[in-house]
Parts: C-alpha cells; sequence; structure tokens
C-alpha cells in the first residue's frame, strides 16, 4: 500500500502499480522458499521505512530484486543502500551468481543506488504503465565480479 501512494503522489501513478506490488508481495508471501528468497523491512524510531525483496529469477542461477523503497521521511539516512546491500549479500549466500532488477528511468535516486553497486543497464524500452508513458529499464549485478559495498 505503502508503494501505490507514495508512487500516486510523486509520479501520479495510478492504482495498476499498487497492484503490481500487491501481486509481488502475495506471490512471495504464498510461495517463498526462505533458502532462496527472502524480505527486509527497514525501521527509523518504530516506523516502516523501506523494504526490498529478494526473489528467485526465471534461471537457477539469477535472483530478482523486487520492491525497493524507502519512505520520503526516511530517504538520505542510507537505508537504500543498506536494504540492497544486505540482499545482494543474501543473494551471493544463497549460491546465486547474477541478481536482475526492472524499474522505470524516473526512479532516480534506487538507480543510484543500482549503479553504485555495479548493476548495469542491460535494456530499456518505451512502455505505457501506471497512466503514463515511461521507458522501463532492466539492470542485472554479477555477483562474482563484484564485492559487497
Amino acid at each position: 500500500m505503502a508503494h501505490g501512494e507514495l508512487y500516486e503522489r510523486q509520479f501520479g501513478w495510478n492504482t495498476d502499480f499498487e497492484a503490481l506490488v500487491a501481486r509481488i508481495v502475495a506471490d512471495y508471501a504464498t510461495a517463498h522458499s526462505p533458502a532462496t528468497e527472502a524480505a527486509w523491512i527497514a525501521e527509523v524510531d518504530g516506523e516502516r521505512a523501506g523494504c526490498v525483496f529478494l526473489v528467485a529469477g526465471d534461471r537457477p542461477e539469477e535472483a530478482r530484486l523486487r520492491v525497493l523503497l524507502v519512505t520520503p521521511d526516511a530517504r538520505g539516512l542510507g537505508l537504500g543502500t543498506r536494504l540492497v546491500r544486505q540482499s545482494l549479500s543474501f543473494a551471493r549466500e544463497a549460491g546465486y551468481r547474477r541478481v536482475t532488477l526492472w524499474t522505470n528511468d524516473n526512479l532516480v535516486s534506487a538507480r543510484r543506488i543500482y549503479e553504485g553497486f555495479g548493476f548495469v543497464l542491460v535494456d530499456e524500452a518505451p512502455h505505457r504503465s501506471f497512466g503514463h508513458d515511461l521507458t522501463s529499464q532492466t539492470w542485472t549485478l554479477d555477483l562474482h565480479g563484484t564485492t559487497a559495498r
């Protein structure tokens, strides 16, 4: 719900985005493997301030980073970096060789975090989603070619 509310205020995205996030969370809640998938919720002063999921990808050696979010009040505290760092550490321990993610180019702060960890942009494409014309991006990180930041 936080994703939907925040992205509606910040970008004017419609409820299609909240529905996408709800499906990702529901899929995780009903069928995740604790050995290879995990989710983290960051708190600041007892309040939820961010989250990220790491789930299995389309190939056995590949994980997917999903639903990274840091609330506006918690931005600038390094939570996004800490959440991604934790998920990448988990991915390495779980034996993944690569982590991929899908995002949109207007999510600039998240992109800076991904670039800081060495993710590389491998695909971009215009699309119409969430009530807007956007540019989707797929990023990938080779876990054996990087070290934890």
